[in-house]
């Protein structure tokens, strides 16, 4: 089912109503906020701890993303990939300083203030696509490699923004967000499931003992806990091997990127408290434990207390 408000979007700034004229900045501007508030669960958190100077940009990054999910999966069957090769000629667009979407208005000055290339955008793209057309994966190394397509050029979409990207971040950049991956992957089996699609390696699946009937019936088996248990320790390494990236980057986004990472971990938490079972309820961080969080975070860092709270 298509959501009213993006079927409301889609008529307003879809292919069929692309405008001579770009849209004015300032409305564009403001677009990509109200986009941003009414959407993605923890945005809210991560608007409030990003620099001040930089929550615009932010904004107009998700934007890009929450456009490009919606294009691949809130529209009738079959339109998805026709969609999202539109959107990426929007992309071009905007590079080529002619876009008149109000998401591409806005990005275009992202892209300008921060020198961003074109590659982090255009990889999610790729994901996007693939979720169109593989809704399986054999083996993890395969999992990875959607990975550096659907969560990795997020990170390194961060560090342009705290105007800090360079090749040894980036590979902590690329560990954090593959780790909040493999958790959200965890924590959405069953929501995946509904969709038609299992992120869990068929090879690992068929090492513990877990077929698809059994995902079918919604019975969480012992077989399948050992299995997401499996996962969930894979993500936290990776989580955890990209926790150096806090004190790499600019001061002003430390708390940012150590929510990131502890985000990652309180869901893995949670998982881990409902005993891995993934089937029967989602798993999701609480208001207070968000809030737990963030101070926890603030106040070790505040202390430079970082390295002793790993």
């Amino acid at each position: 089912m298509i959501h009213r408000s993006f079927q409301r979007d889609l008529a307003l700034y879809g292919p069929g109503a692309a405008g001579s004229a770009a849209a004015p900045l300032g409305p564009s501007f403001r677009y990509c906020r109200q986009l941003a508030r009414r959407h993605y669960e923890n945005f809210t958190v991560g608007g409030l701890v990003v620099p001040p100077q930089a929550r615009q940009h932010v904004a107009n990054v998700y934007a890009y993303c929450r456009w490009a999910d919606d294009l691949a999966d809130e529209t009738a069957a079959g339109e998805g990939l026709d969609l999202l090769d539109w959107w990426e000629s929007e992309l071009a667009a905007c590079y080529a300083g002619s876009a008149w979407h109000p998401v591409f208005t806005a990005l275009g000055e992202t892209i300008r203030r921060f020198e961003i290339p074109r590659e982090p955008f255009a990889d999610l793209l790729v994901a996007f696509r693939q979720d169109q057309r593989q809704a399986r994966y054999e083996t993890f190394e395969q999992l990875l490699g959607y990975c550096r397509h659907s969560a990795n050029p997020v990170g390194r979409l961060v560090l342009y923004l705290a105007e800090c990207h360079e090749p040894r971040r980036a590979r902590l950049a690329d560990s954090v967000c593959t780790g909040l991956q493999l958790a959200n992957f965890c924590q959405d089996v069953s929501r995946d499931w509904k969709k038609g699609r299992l992120y869990l390696p068929l090879e690992d699946c068929r090492a513990f003992g877990v077929d698809e009937p059994v995902l079918a019936a919604g019975r969480c088996s012992e077989s399948l806990r050992q299995l997401v248990a499996f996962q969930a320790d894979r993500a936290e390494r990776s989580l955890r091997e990209g926790l150096p990236l806090v004190a790499l980057v600019p001061r002003d986004w430390r708390l940012a990127v150590a929510l990131f990472v502890h985000g990652g971990l309180a869901i893995l938490k949670q998982i881990r408290r409902c005993n891995y079972n993934v089937l029967q309820r989602r798993p999701v961080v609480g208001r207070r434990e968000k809030l737990r969080l963030i101070l926890g975070c603030w106040w070790r860092l505040r202390l430079g207390r970082w390295k002793e709270a790993k």
